[in-house]
């Protein structure tokens, strides 16, 4: 039986550390299974998941350990299931606004507050293309309980981009 691990690595970004990651949970026998990473602010920074027969686990997570040396600093904790909680349903956020403190804080909480879980999350600043201010987009793949209306949802949603001075789209299947 595998071991499933999740990884999140963190270091000054340069050429070769995705190719270390990579050696370390090959070397293992351990499968590369999925990943997000990013340049961000001259850091590279990034989650990733990989199983790894349960008699190398142990040797592979000692090993990654060791790349503190190299200034790549990973944590591993092992992973449980990838099943969506039943009664869900998957649905996309997008907001787009100018940037200003708080939007996030006051998104996270409005869904926060009605189950709703942030499954994926999104964000950039860039300038706004006729005002040459800060533009704030994100986008955002949440986890919503079939408990939830979404045409209620919607409207909580619209009323918080109006106090944001924001605007939001939701969209599902």
């Amino acid at each position: 039986m595998p071991t499933s691990l999740v990884l999140t690595v963190l270091g000054e970004d340069r050429p070769g550390l995705v190719e270390s990651l990579a050696s370390i949970i090959a070397a293992h026998d351990g499968n590369w299974l999925e990943s997000r990473m990013a340049q961000l602010a001259g850091q590279f920074a990034g989650i990733l998941r990989a199983s790894v027969p349960d008699a190398n686990a142990v040797a592979l997570m000692n090993a990654l350990q060791g790349l503190a040396v190299h200034g790549l600093q990973v944590v591993v904790a092992h992973s449980s299931t990838d099943e969506p909680a039943p009664n869900t349903r998957w649905l996309t956020l997008d907001l787009v606004g100018n940037d200003h403190l708080g939007i996030i804080r006051d998104l996270a909480r409005t869904l926060a507050q009605r189950g709703i879980n942030i499954e994926e999350l999104q964000t950039e600043c860039t300038s706004a293309p006729m005002t040459g201010g800060m533009l704030f987009k994100t986008t955002a793949r949440l986890h919503v309980p079939h408990a939830v209306v979404v045409s209620e949802l919607q409207g909580i949603l619209e009323r918080l981009a109006h106090d944001l001075m924001v605007d939001i789209t939701l969209e599902g299947p």
